[in-house]
């Protein structure tokens, strides 16, 4: 008996965490921008099928454009729905006009319409009209083809209930749950200090392992860096568009300006970390160009990239990151004593990877000061010293 209530007990368990699971997972399902933005996208064509019939005049024979225009407006935020919205009207408005030319001017066969499309997809070749450009050539086929007769009636419940459709779809996606991308950029941010805070790591464990060292892939990882960087632009960028008319952005706010003066600072970090790799590559490798480290100076650089690479990881400004930059900053200094000593005993030249490196960390916790330490940075503003300069190196 004890052993079937326990048996009893633990299946029991078993389903209660399942169910916990499956719910967690149906939550952030539902909730995902993508899964609510089709739903947004379901109910504005239906609205939009539903109140197209009701239209006065020949726009009621054309009630399978709302649909499609509530289609088009649908856009990840409010921004970009209205801008692709105005696009594709100017567009209609456009192609609209280049078959009304055919019709007033010539009739439309078969030299005429093809005529006509190739000026609309001329014109949609411009690029005004955005990722709508293609309506021009079509509107221009359809409304000679398929109006036909009675283009004129067409052209008009074409454009009328494309517009009914935009004006649905853009009141849907400003009702029901605005989308704010704020919440990436923070996490694209962590991401891309990582990145950098790995390869630093990575160039430092290469400079004390075996020479030349086993382990190469840190050598050729610029394009990955950049592309890195790139995805995080493109998410503040989106966050930035997402908040613009949008009215959940009073409620939840987040300092864009900032995010953007730290992806700078990152961006600028992100040059000088390329350039340092390959200057320890072409030492180790000897390309594209001959270089020489000298063994003496490994342990040193090994320090000092593992110190900025600890300051990428404590980013948080609070005590820990800035203790992380202190050390930083000392592990430095200890390398620049070591090549001033060395520098009486041995040739400039065996001396040039190493301060190179060290340029390249000073640069990088040059960028990174203003945000580490903002109130060092702002009482060096206000005794009158330039602030340093974060803006990303090309």
């Amino acid at each position: 008996m004890t052993r079937d209530r326990e048996a009893a007990r633990t299946s029991a368990q078993v389903s209660v965490r399942r169910a916990r699971k499956t719910a967690s997972w149906l939550g952030v399902t539902a909730t995902s921008p993508r899964i609510v933005q089709a739903l947004k996208a379901a109910i504005a064509v239906a609205i939009a099928w539903s109140i197209a019939p009701l239209l006065p005049g020949v726009a009621d024979d054309y009630p399978y454009y709302a649909p499609l225009g509530a289609l088009v407006s649908m856009y990840p935020t409010l921004m970009s729905s209205v801008r692709n919205s105005l696009q594709t009207l100017g567009g209609l408005t456009v192609g609209i006009v280049l078959a009304g030319a055919v019709i007033v001017l010539s009739e439309p066969n078969v030299l005429t319409i093809s005529l006509a499309v190739g000026v609309g997809a001329a014109i949609a070749a411009t690029g005004w009209f955005g990722a709508s450009r293609e309506y021009i050539p079509v509107t221009a086929l359809f409304v000679l083809i398929v109006g036909g007769p009675n283009a004129d009636g067409y052209s008009i419940g074409y454009l009328v209930q494309m517009t009914l459709g935009i004006l649905v779809g853009l009141a849907v996606n400003l009702v029901f749950f605005p989308p704010l991308a704020f919440e990436a950029v923070g996490q694209q941010l962590t991401r891309f200090r990582a990145t950098l805070a790995d390869q630093l790591s990575e160039v430092a464990d290469a400079l004390a392992d075996s020479w030349p060292p086993e382990e190469d892939g840190w050598a050729s990882r610029s394009q990955e860096l950049v592309a890195v960087g790139r995805a995080v632009r493109n998410a503040v960028s989106h966050a930035d568009d997402s908040r613009k008319g949008n009215p959940r952005a009073r409620v939840h706010r987040r300092d864009l300006r900032s995010d953007y003066e730290e992806l700078s600072a990152l961006e600028n970090v992100t040059f000088h970390v390329r350039d340092l790799t390959e200057v320890l590559a072409a030492a180790v490798w000897g390309q594209p160009v001959q270089l020489e480290l000298r063994p003496e100076l490994r342990p040193a650089l090994g320090r000092t990239l593992h110190a900025v690479a600890t300051v990428l990881r404590d980013w948080d400004p609070d005590d820990t990151v800035q203790v992380a930059f202190a050390a930083a900053e000392a592990a430095l200094q200890d390398l620049m004593t070591e090549l001033d000593e060395r520098r009486s005993t041995a040739p400039v030249t065996s001396l040039g990877v190493a301060a190179t490196v060290a340029m390249d960390v000073t640069r990088i916790l040059t960028a990174l000061r203003p945000h580490i330490l903002p109130a060092a940075a702002a009482e060096a503003e206000s005794d009158g010293e330039p602030a340093p300069d974060t803006t990303p190196t090309r």
